[in-house]
Protein backbone atom coordinates (compact mmCIF):
# COMPACT_ATOMS: atom_id res chain seq x y z
CA UNK A 1 0.00 0.00 0.00
CA UNK A 2 1.34 3.57 0.58
CA UNK A 3 5.10 3.98 0.62
CA UNK A 4 6.59 3.97 4.10
CA UNK A 5 9.66 6.25 4.01
CA UNK A 6 12.85 5.11 5.65
CA UNK A 7 13.26 7.30 8.75
CA UNK A 8 16.14 5.92 10.81
CA UNK A 9 15.97 6.28 14.57
CA UNK A 10 17.64 9.51 15.73
CA UNK A 11 20.89 9.43 17.63
CA UNK A 12 22.19 11.97 20.12
CA UNK A 13 25.66 11.85 18.53
CA UNK A 14 24.46 13.28 15.20
CA UNK A 15 21.67 15.62 16.30
CA UNK A 16 21.13 18.92 18.07
CA UNK A 17 17.79 17.60 19.35
CA UNK A 18 16.50 14.08 19.85
CA UNK A 19 12.96 13.39 21.04
CA UNK A 20 12.27 9.71 21.85
CA UNK A 21 8.90 8.12 22.72
CA UNK A 22 7.58 11.34 24.25
CA UNK A 23 4.18 11.12 25.97
CA UNK A 24 2.01 13.64 27.81
CA UNK A 25 -1.48 13.27 29.28
CA UNK A 26 -3.78 15.98 30.62
CA UNK A 27 -6.75 14.98 32.81
CA UNK A 28 -6.52 11.42 31.50
CA UNK A 29 -6.49 12.55 27.86
CA UNK A 30 -3.36 11.68 25.83
CA UNK A 31 -2.09 14.86 24.15
CA UNK A 32 1.27 13.54 22.91
CA UNK A 33 1.74 9.81 22.26
CA UNK A 34 5.09 8.05 21.69
CA UNK A 35 6.45 10.92 19.62
CA UNK A 36 9.97 10.57 18.19
CA UNK A 37 11.92 12.86 15.86
CA UNK A 38 15.26 14.64 15.60
CA UNK A 39 16.71 17.95 14.48
CA UNK A 40 20.25 17.87 13.14
CA UNK A 41 22.72 20.68 13.77
CA UNK A 42 21.69 23.78 11.79
CA UNK A 43 18.49 22.14 10.57
CA UNK A 44 15.06 23.82 10.47
CA UNK A 45 12.36 21.37 11.58
CA UNK A 46 8.62 22.14 11.60
CA UNK A 47 5.97 20.51 13.78
CA UNK A 48 2.90 20.71 11.55
CA UNK A 49 -0.65 19.68 12.30
CA UNK A 50 -4.18 20.84 13.10
CA UNK A 51 -5.12 22.59 16.33
CA UNK A 52 -5.07 20.25 19.30
CA UNK A 53 -2.65 17.73 17.79
CA UNK A 54 0.01 18.28 20.48
CA UNK A 55 2.46 20.59 18.69
CA UNK A 56 2.73 23.33 21.31
CA UNK A 57 2.74 20.82 24.17
CA UNK A 58 5.71 19.13 22.50
CA UNK A 59 7.51 22.45 22.18
CA UNK A 60 6.86 23.26 25.84
CA UNK A 61 8.23 19.88 26.93
CA UNK A 62 11.41 20.42 24.90
CA UNK A 63 11.84 23.87 26.42
CA UNK A 64 11.27 22.54 29.94
CA UNK A 65 8.00 24.43 30.48
CA UNK A 66 6.06 21.13 30.77
CA UNK A 67 7.21 17.82 32.24
CA UNK A 68 6.75 14.73 30.10
CA UNK A 69 5.02 11.63 31.46
CA UNK A 70 7.27 9.34 29.45
CA UNK A 71 10.15 9.53 27.03
CA UNK A 72 13.49 11.26 26.65
CA UNK A 73 14.76 14.58 25.30
CA UNK A 74 18.42 15.15 24.35
CA UNK A 75 19.75 18.62 23.46
CA UNK A 76 23.24 18.94 21.98
CA UNK A 77 24.13 15.43 23.16
CA UNK A 78 22.95 15.96 26.75
CA UNK A 79 19.84 14.33 28.21
CA UNK A 80 17.66 17.10 29.64
CA UNK A 81 14.51 15.06 30.30
CA UNK A 82 13.94 11.38 31.05
CA UNK A 83 12.56 9.14 33.80
CA UNK A 84 15.60 10.08 35.91
CA UNK A 85 16.60 13.53 34.62
CA UNK A 86 14.77 16.87 34.58
CA UNK A 87 16.96 19.85 33.72
CA UNK A 88 15.27 23.21 34.52
CA UNK A 89 14.16 25.35 31.58
CA UNK A 90 16.73 28.08 32.25
CA UNK A 91 19.58 25.55 31.93
CA UNK A 92 18.49 23.88 28.69
CA UNK A 93 20.05 26.43 26.31
CA UNK A 94 16.80 26.82 24.39
CA UNK A 95 15.73 30.16 22.92
CA UNK A 96 12.02 30.90 22.61
CA UNK A 97 10.16 33.10 20.12
CA UNK A 98 6.52 33.35 21.15
CA UNK A 99 3.42 33.97 19.07
CA UNK A 100 2.88 37.42 20.61
CA UNK A 101 6.66 38.18 20.69
CA UNK A 102 6.47 38.87 24.50
CA UNK A 103 8.53 42.09 24.23
CA UNK A 104 8.71 44.50 27.15
CA UNK A 105 6.94 47.65 25.92
CA UNK A 106 8.55 50.03 28.45
CA UNK A 107 12.17 49.36 27.52
CA UNK A 108 14.18 49.80 24.31
CA UNK A 109 15.02 47.26 21.63
CA UNK A 110 18.55 47.05 22.98
CA UNK A 111 17.38 46.35 26.54
CA UNK A 112 14.88 43.75 25.31
CA UNK A 113 17.75 41.92 23.61
CA UNK A 114 19.96 42.39 26.67
CA UNK A 115 17.28 40.72 28.79
CA UNK A 116 17.85 37.50 26.85
CA UNK A 117 21.42 37.33 28.13
CA UNK A 118 20.36 37.12 31.76
CA UNK A 119 21.84 38.82 34.81
CA UNK A 120 25.55 39.38 34.85
CA UNK A 121 25.98 38.09 31.31
CA UNK A 122 25.27 41.28 29.37
CA UNK A 123 27.80 41.92 26.64
CA UNK A 124 27.63 45.03 24.48
CA UNK A 125 29.56 43.19 21.75
CA UNK A 126 27.04 40.35 21.70
CA UNK A 127 24.11 42.77 21.61
CA UNK A 128 25.73 44.64 18.71
CA UNK A 129 26.30 41.33 16.93
CA UNK A 130 22.73 40.02 17.12
CA UNK A 131 21.17 43.43 16.34
CA UNK A 132 23.29 43.64 13.20
CA UNK A 133 22.38 40.05 12.37
CA UNK A 134 18.66 40.89 12.39
CA UNK A 135 19.19 44.26 10.69
CA UNK A 136 18.11 46.45 13.61
CA UNK A 137 21.39 48.05 14.64
CA UNK A 138 20.13 51.57 13.94
CA UNK A 139 16.88 51.00 15.88
CA UNK A 140 18.40 49.85 19.14
CA UNK A 141 17.06 52.77 21.19
CA UNK A 142 13.52 52.66 19.88
CA UNK A 143 10.61 51.29 21.88
CA UNK A 144 8.81 48.19 20.52
CA UNK A 145 5.72 50.34 19.84
CA UNK A 146 7.75 52.35 17.34
CA UNK A 147 8.47 49.26 15.23
CA UNK A 148 6.46 47.41 12.61
CA UNK A 149 5.19 43.89 13.27
CA UNK A 150 8.02 42.43 11.23
CA UNK A 151 10.62 44.46 13.11
CA UNK A 152 9.16 43.37 16.45
CA UNK A 153 9.46 39.79 15.27
CA UNK A 154 13.14 40.33 14.55
CA UNK A 155 13.67 41.83 18.02
CA UNK A 156 12.12 38.70 19.55
CA UNK A 157 14.42 36.56 17.40
CA UNK A 158 17.48 38.62 18.40
CA UNK A 159 16.62 38.19 22.08
CA UNK A 160 16.31 34.41 21.58
CA UNK A 161 19.66 34.27 19.74
CA UNK A 162 21.56 36.53 22.14
CA UNK A 163 22.71 33.79 24.58
CA UNK A 164 23.77 31.55 21.63
CA UNK A 165 21.30 28.74 22.40
CA UNK A 166 21.64 25.22 21.06
CA UNK A 167 18.08 25.39 19.70
CA UNK A 168 15.59 28.16 18.93
CA UNK A 169 11.91 27.25 19.32
CA UNK A 170 9.32 29.28 17.38
CA UNK A 171 5.67 28.96 18.43
CA UNK A 172 3.36 30.13 15.60
CA UNK A 173 5.62 33.19 15.23
CA UNK A 174 4.02 34.64 12.08
CA UNK A 175 0.32 34.23 12.85
CA UNK A 176 -0.11 37.86 14.02
CA UNK A 177 1.15 39.28 10.73
CA UNK A 178 -0.93 40.01 7.63
CA UNK A 179 -0.42 37.68 4.68
CA UNK A 180 1.95 39.87 2.64
CA UNK A 181 4.14 40.75 5.61
CA UNK A 182 4.07 37.14 6.80
CA UNK A 183 5.74 35.90 3.62
CA UNK A 184 8.55 38.48 3.73
CA UNK A 185 9.19 38.12 7.48
CA UNK A 186 9.42 34.35 7.45
CA UNK A 187 11.90 34.61 4.57
CA UNK A 188 13.97 37.02 6.66
CA UNK A 189 13.77 34.80 9.75
CA UNK A 190 14.88 31.76 7.75
CA UNK A 191 17.87 33.67 6.37
CA UNK A 192 18.85 34.97 9.83
CA UNK A 193 18.73 31.50 11.37
CA UNK A 194 20.72 30.04 8.48
CA UNK A 195 23.36 32.75 8.81
CA UNK A 196 23.59 32.12 12.55
CA UNK A 197 23.84 28.36 11.97
CA UNK A 198 21.16 27.81 14.60
CA UNK A 199 19.00 24.71 14.86
CA UNK A 200 15.33 25.73 14.87
CA UNK A 201 12.02 24.01 15.61
CA UNK A 202 8.88 25.72 14.34
CA UNK A 203 5.33 25.00 15.52
CA UNK A 204 2.71 25.82 12.90
CA UNK A 205 -0.66 24.73 11.50
CA UNK A 206 0.09 26.46 8.18
CA UNK A 207 1.21 23.93 5.59
CA UNK A 208 2.58 26.59 3.22
CA UNK A 209 4.68 27.98 6.05
CA UNK A 210 6.10 24.57 6.91
CA UNK A 211 6.77 23.59 3.29
CA UNK A 212 8.55 26.85 2.46
CA UNK A 213 10.66 27.10 5.63
CA UNK A 214 11.52 23.64 6.91
CA UNK A 215 14.26 21.23 5.93
CA UNK A 216 12.13 18.45 7.45
CA UNK A 217 8.58 18.33 8.77
CA UNK A 218 6.95 16.27 11.51
CA UNK A 219 3.27 15.94 10.59
CA UNK A 220 1.29 15.40 13.79
CA UNK A 221 -2.23 14.09 14.25
CA UNK A 222 -3.83 13.13 17.54
CA UNK A 223 -0.56 13.51 19.42
CA UNK A 224 1.34 11.15 17.12
CA UNK A 225 3.74 11.60 14.21
CA UNK A 226 1.93 10.55 11.05
CA UNK A 227 5.09 11.02 9.00
CA UNK A 228 8.51 12.65 9.26
CA UNK A 229 10.22 13.72 6.07
CA UNK A 230 11.36 16.47 3.75
CA UNK A 231 8.71 18.73 2.21
CA UNK A 232 9.14 16.89 -1.09
CA UNK A 233 8.69 13.46 0.52
CA UNK A 234 5.54 14.51 2.34
CA UNK A 235 3.99 16.13 -0.70
CA UNK A 236 4.83 13.56 -3.35
CA UNK A 237 4.91 10.38 -1.26
CA UNK A 238 2.59 10.78 1.74
CA UNK A 239 2.65 7.71 3.99
CA UNK A 240 -0.98 8.06 5.12
CA UNK A 241 -4.20 9.45 3.75
CA UNK A 242 -4.19 12.09 6.50
CA UNK A 243 -0.82 13.44 5.31
CA UNK A 244 -2.01 13.38 1.70
CA UNK A 245 -5.06 15.46 2.58
CA UNK A 246 -3.33 17.82 5.03
CA UNK A 247 -0.36 18.66 2.78
CA UNK A 248 -1.45 20.44 -0.40
CA UNK A 249 -4.59 19.96 -2.48
CA UNK A 250 -5.70 16.33 -2.70
CA UNK A 251 -8.26 14.56 -4.85
CA UNK A 252 -8.80 10.81 -4.93
CA UNK A 253 -9.94 8.67 -7.85
CA UNK A 254 -11.72 5.39 -7.15
CA UNK A 255 -9.70 2.72 -8.87
CA UNK A 256 -8.72 -0.93 -9.07
CA UNK A 257 -5.01 -1.64 -8.69
CA UNK A 258 -2.78 -4.48 -9.68
CA UNK A 259 0.90 -4.39 -8.79
CA UNK A 260 1.99 -0.86 -9.74
CA UNK A 261 -0.85 0.05 -12.11
CA UNK A 262 -4.32 1.40 -11.39
CA UNK A 263 -7.36 1.51 -13.66
CA UNK A 264 -8.86 4.97 -12.98
CA UNK A 265 -11.65 7.08 -14.53
CA UNK A 266 -8.99 8.92 -16.54
CA UNK A 267 -7.18 5.84 -17.73
CA UNK A 268 -4.52 3.45 -16.46
CA UNK A 269 -1.99 5.22 -14.22
CA UNK A 270 1.40 4.11 -12.87
CA UNK A 271 1.79 3.86 -9.10
CA UNK A 272 4.81 4.52 -6.90
CA UNK A 273 3.67 1.80 -4.48
CA UNK A 274 2.45 -1.72 -5.07
CA UNK A 275 -1.29 -2.17 -4.50
CA UNK A 276 -4.02 -4.68 -5.27
CA UNK A 277 -7.79 -4.44 -5.45
CA UNK A 278 -9.95 -1.41 -4.59
CA UNK A 279 -7.90 1.74 -3.96
CA UNK A 280 -8.17 5.52 -3.95
CA UNK A 281 -5.45 7.08 -6.11
CA UNK A 282 -4.10 10.47 -5.03
CA UNK A 283 -3.95 12.92 -7.94
CA UNK A 284 -2.73 16.45 -7.24
CA UNK A 285 -4.29 19.16 -9.45
CA UNK A 286 -0.88 20.00 -10.94
CA UNK A 287 -0.48 16.35 -12.04
CA UNK A 288 -3.39 16.72 -14.47
CA UNK A 289 -2.76 17.91 -18.01
CA UNK A 290 -5.46 19.18 -20.32
CA UNK A 291 -5.64 19.78 -24.05
CA UNK A 292 -8.57 20.68 -26.25
CA UNK A 293 -10.34 17.58 -27.55
CA UNK A 294 -10.62 16.88 -31.26
CA UNK A 295 -13.03 14.02 -30.89
CA UNK A 296 -14.94 11.97 -28.33
CA UNK A 297 -15.38 8.42 -27.18
CA UNK A 298 -12.39 8.16 -24.83
CA UNK A 299 -12.50 7.47 -21.10
CA UNK A 300 -10.18 10.44 -20.76
CA UNK A 301 -12.62 12.84 -22.35
CA UNK A 302 -14.36 15.61 -20.38
CA UNK A 303 -15.78 19.10 -20.39
CA UNK A 304 -14.51 22.10 -18.39
CA UNK A 305 -17.17 23.11 -15.87
CA UNK A 306 -15.58 25.97 -13.91
CA UNK A 307 -12.43 28.11 -13.89
CA UNK A 308 -10.75 29.93 -10.96
CA UNK A 309 -8.06 32.33 -12.15
CA UNK A 310 -5.33 33.47 -9.71
CA UNK A 311 -2.89 35.25 -12.01
CA UNK A 312 0.09 32.96 -11.49
CA UNK A 313 -2.05 29.89 -12.18
CA UNK A 314 -5.65 28.71 -12.48
CA UNK A 315 -7.83 25.81 -11.34
CA UNK A 316 -10.13 24.15 -13.86
CA UNK A 317 -12.84 21.67 -12.81
CA UNK A 318 -13.49 19.06 -15.49
CA UNK A 319 -16.55 16.84 -15.64
CA UNK A 320 -15.72 13.41 -17.06
CA UNK A 321 -18.02 11.48 -19.36
CA UNK A 322 -18.52 8.87 -16.62
CA UNK A 323 -19.80 11.49 -14.16
CA UNK A 324 -16.74 12.11 -11.95
CA UNK A 325 -15.03 15.50 -11.69
CA UNK A 326 -11.29 16.22 -11.71
CA UNK A 327 -9.53 19.47 -10.80
CA UNK A 328 -6.49 20.55 -12.86
CA UNK A 329 -4.01 23.31 -12.03
CA UNK A 330 -2.67 24.98 -15.15
CA UNK A 331 -0.48 27.97 -15.95
CA UNK A 332 -1.87 31.43 -16.47
CA UNK A 333 -2.05 31.23 -20.28
CA UNK A 334 -3.66 27.89 -21.09
CA UNK A 335 -6.45 29.41 -23.18
CA UNK A 336 -8.91 26.74 -21.98
CA UNK A 337 -12.27 28.05 -20.79
CA UNK A 338 -15.47 26.67 -19.25
CA UNK A 339 -17.46 24.74 -21.84
CA UNK A 340 -14.38 23.52 -23.71
CA UNK A 341 -14.09 19.80 -24.34
CA UNK A 342 -10.71 18.44 -23.30
CA UNK A 343 -8.52 15.37 -23.19
CA UNK A 344 -6.99 14.52 -19.84
CA UNK A 345 -3.66 12.92 -19.01
CA UNK A 346 -1.64 12.63 -15.82
CA UNK A 347 2.05 13.34 -15.37
CA UNK A 348 4.18 11.00 -13.23
CA UNK A 349 3.39 8.07 -10.93
CA UNK A 350 0.67 8.34 -8.28
CA UNK A 351 0.25 7.07 -4.70
CA UNK A 352 -2.57 4.61 -3.95
CA UNK A 353 -4.34 4.26 -0.60
CA UNK A 354 -6.81 1.63 0.58
CA UNK A 355 -10.30 2.43 -0.64
CA UNK A 356 -12.11 4.67 1.85
CA UNK A 357 -15.21 2.41 1.98
CA UNK A 358 -16.46 -0.93 0.78
CA UNK A 359 -18.21 0.60 -2.21
CA UNK A 360 -14.91 1.22 -3.98
CA UNK A 361 -14.45 -0.53 -7.30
Amino acid sequence: MPIQPDNPLPTAETSALVVSDLCKTFAGYPVVCELSFEARQGEFVALLGPSGCGKTTTLRMIAGLEHQDQGMIDIAGTTVASDRVSVPAERRRVGMVFQDYALFPHISVEKNVCYGLGRGAASSERIDEVLELVGLGEMRRRAPSELSGGQQQRVALARALAPAPDIVMLDEPFSNLDQRLRVSVRREVRAILAQAGTTAVLVTHDQEEALSLADRIVVMNGGRAEQVGTPEELYHRPATRFVAEFIGDAQFLRSTARDRRADTPIGELPLVNEAHGPVDVLVRPEHVRLERARGSGSSRHGRVLTREYFGHDQLLTVGLDQGETVVARLGAYSGIRPGDEVWLSVRGAMVAFPAADSEAL
